[in-house]
């Protein structure tokens, strides 16, 4: 696997969904066309295990959790950036999602939810936010934020 392959695998996704809004109907939309166990699933969960492994994806570290921003918006990932984040047992820092974001989660522990959902893909609108939690044992999780917009909350001093 190389990330050239992994982009490929992305824009076949991002083609089908660019332009489209960001809510419910995308979220059941992409739960069914390509549920867990799907082939598509499974080869984008299989090429970030395999990024993983080979040091290529998640290769950045931070208060316990894994990730890194693997491609920048361009026009072959239809203007989303693609970010991979390895989670376990926690919740990461709370963020605003201008635009959105979709989330394709892949559990690494059998029970591993992120924000209280299984296997499968996650839709955020725009101007949402959450501090992102993988509870139950640990996942990655494939970020997809269209044109790559994504707003951290400043820590506050206590």
């Amino acid at each position: 696997m190389s990330p050239d392959e992994l982009e490929s695998l992305v824009a076949e996704v991002t083609e089908r969904i660019a332009g489209r809004a960001l809510d419910d109907t995308l979220d059941r939309w992409l739960n069914a066309q390509w549920p867990s166990g799907s082939s598509t699933y499974e080869a984008l969960a299989q090429a970030c295990r395999a990024g993983v492994d080979e040091g290529w994806l998640c290769n950045r570290e931070a208060g316990g959790i894994r990730y890194g921003r693997i491609f920048k918006p361009t026009p072959r990932t239809h203007d989303f950036s693609v970010e991979v984040v390895q989670m376990e047992d926690l919740a990461g820092p709370h963020h605003v999602h201008p635009n959105g974001e979709i989330d394709l989660i892949m559990p690494l522990s059998e029970r591993a939810t992120f924000d209280g959902r299984a296997a499968g893909w996650c839709v955020y609108g725009p101007g949402s936010a959450h501090r992102p939690t993988v509870a139950n044992g640990q996942a990655l999780i494939l970020y997809l934020l269209p044109q790559g917009a994504i707003d951290f909350t400043p820590v506050t001093a206590q």
